[in-house]
C-alpha cells in the first residue's frame, strides 16, 4: 500500500504534471478511489475520469515548459497529507499553491487545492 508521502508525490507529478495521457490515466486509476472528490477555486469534480479530465485540460492550456515542482516539505499524517507546489517554467513559476489529500485504504479520496492569494503578495 502506498504511503501518504508517495500519494502526495503521485498526485502532483504522475497525474497533474504528466502530459502522457495513457500514463496519467494509469496513475489516476492507481492513486485515487473511484469516487474521489477534487475541489479547487474553480469548483468541485467527482470521480477518476473527472480528475483525469481536469489534469488534461490544465496541461493542454499552458506552454510545454510549464512544470509542477514541490515547493516545500511534505506534511503527512496517517490518513491526510499536504504538499506545497509551484507551477510554470522551472525557473519562474507563475502560480503557487498547496494540495491537501485525504487517504483511505491506500488511495486518495479527496483533494483540496488552494492557491496563494496573489492580492496579498
Amino acid at each position: 500500500m502506498p504511503s501518504v508521502s508517495e500519494l502526495l508525490s503521485a498526485n502532483l507529478h504522475e497525474v497533474f504534471g504528466n502530459r502522457d495521457a495513457l500514463a496519467r490515466r494509469k496513475a489516476v486509476d492507481r492513486v485515487y478511489s473511484e469516487d474521489v472528490v477534487f475541489t479547487d477555486p474553480e469548483g468541485t469534480v467527482h470521480g477518476r475520469s473527472a480528475v483525469d479530465d481536469k489534469a488534461a485540460a490544465l496541461l493542454a492550456n499552458v506552454p510545454s515548459d510549464f512544470v509542477f515542482v514541490e515547493d516545500g516539505e511534505r506534511y503527512v499524517g496517517t490518513d491526510i497529507g499536504a504538499l506545497a507546489w509551484a507551477f510554470g517554467p522551472a525557473d519562474a513559476p507563475v502560480a503557487r499553491g498547496i494540495d491537501v489529500l485525504t487517504i483511505l485504504d491506500g488511495r486518495v479520496t479527496s483533494v483540496r487545492t488552494f492557491f496563494i492569494d496573489a492580492a496579498n503578495d
